[in-house]
């Protein structure tokens, strides 16, 4: 075949004649906490090293038809969970970046895409919504409001035993809202929520919320790093979603306004792993990272250039570069943040799987990118 037709975009792209669905914007649930959202990591889990944190991370994990790919996805993680090879960075929790069930986010499909895959994982499980997670099913015999199983798992007024997920030991998270911050000794991994539609939609309350904890974070800079999480990918060159212009625009005015940008960005949404690196004006460049490739059975080829439903021209891609991908293979990520003596050092790992849907023994995960923030 001709090399032209093989090219594969290296910039985002935007995919072309997109429907309007924001008639699917939901209310947003009243929070469970209290102003600014903060959720301490200490109350959570015990640390024994205030100066190292490893974790993973990953989205789109639910899966209607076959949740074979996401056991095995979990199963690795397991592994390096118990794994300890003396540094102290061994992950010690999970932080969900969204679709967690699908496709409506109700309460009866906890058990079988969530409680029953995640049951040996050892560690906490932290999470933002994902679009399916806020949708409502308009053919449910029980009728529930958007995010109101996702509030019982992850948002409870105190931990207990989630009464729809079949008696499982794994207790309801006590998150103080739907965007809330988690806030660690050398992080604030600051979450946010982007509603139902396709490309999100931040309401006005929430964007006066991340304007305030963006500085309140920049703050403790040097001491903390400012990690932003939000489900829908501002930039992506996949053939399902492409890219969301309006989280473009939205987080450019953020970081504009309060003149504070994050260490890195991180989203789901999409069934792959991407990373991108966006340039700004005074040279300072952020990460964009996309790791939707956590078991969702159907994963997202990142768009050819002779693909006509697509286009990379948009001065909202200016200085944008597709640094390394995988949409051929699921995967995980795990974040590890030590303090140095010259500042914080952000390391990233992107482990991707056989493709198989067993692994033979002794084959494991494999590190397909790893790359390193020097705060």
């Amino acid at each position: 075949m001709n090399a032209f037709f093989d090219k594969k975009y290296d910039k985002p792209v935007f995919k072309k004649h997109q429907p309007d669905d924001s008639y699917k914007f939901q209310p947003v649930p009243e929070s469970s906490g209290k102003y600014p959202y903060h959720l301490d990591l200490e109350h959570v889990q015990a640390l024994n090293d205030r100066d190292k944190l490893a974790f993973h991370m990953l989205g789109d994990t639910g899966s209607i038809r076959n949740p074979d790919f996401q056991k095995l996805v979990v199963g690795e993680m397991i592994k390096q969970y118990q794994q300890t090879d003396g540094t102290g960075l061994e992950p010690m929790f999970l932080y969900h970046l969204g679709d967690i069930v699908y496709n409506f986010g109700e309460a009866s499909q906890y058990k079988r895409q969530f409680f029953d895959p995640y049951q040996k994982y050892p560690g906490p499980i932290f999470a933002i919504p994902g679009n399916h997670d806020s949708d409502v099913n308009p053919e449910s015999r029980v009728s529930y409001k958007s995010l109101e199983p996702f509030m019982k798992v992850f948002c409870d007024k105190q931990s207990q035993t989630v009464s729809f997920s079949g008696g499982a030991e794994r207790k309801s998270m006590t998150q103080p809202n739907v965007f809330w911050s988690l806030v660690t000794p050398v992080a604030r991994i600051i979450g946010m929520y982007g509603n139902v539609t396709k490309f999100g939609v931040i309401t006005p309350d929430q964007r006066k919320w991340l304007l305030e904890e963006l500085r309140s974070a920049d703050a403790d800079r040097p001491e903390k790093a400012i990690i932003l999480c939000v489900h829908h990918a501002p930039y992506s060159a996949d053939i399902n979603h492409g890219s969301s212009l309006p989280m473009i625009q939205f987080l450019d005015g953020v970081f504009e306004q309060t003149g504070v940008r994050p260490d890195i960005v991180f989203s789901g949404h999409v069934h792959n792993y991407q990373r991108f690196s966006k340039r700004y004006f005074d040279g300072k460049t952020v990460p964009f990272i996309v790791a939707g490739g956590g078991g969702y059975d159907e994963l997202h080829p990142v768009a050819s250039t002779s693909d006509s439903r697509f286009t990379g021209n948009n001065a909202l891609f200016n200085n944008v570069s597709l640094e390394n991908y995988c949409d051929n293979k699921h995967g995980f990520l795990k974040v590890l943040i030590e303090r140095t003596e010259k500042g914080l050092r952000l390391t990233t790992e992107f482990y991707a799987l056989p493709h198989e849907k067993r692994i033979e023994p002794g084959v494991n995960a494999v590190l397909a990118d790893r790359f390193v923030i020097e705060t």
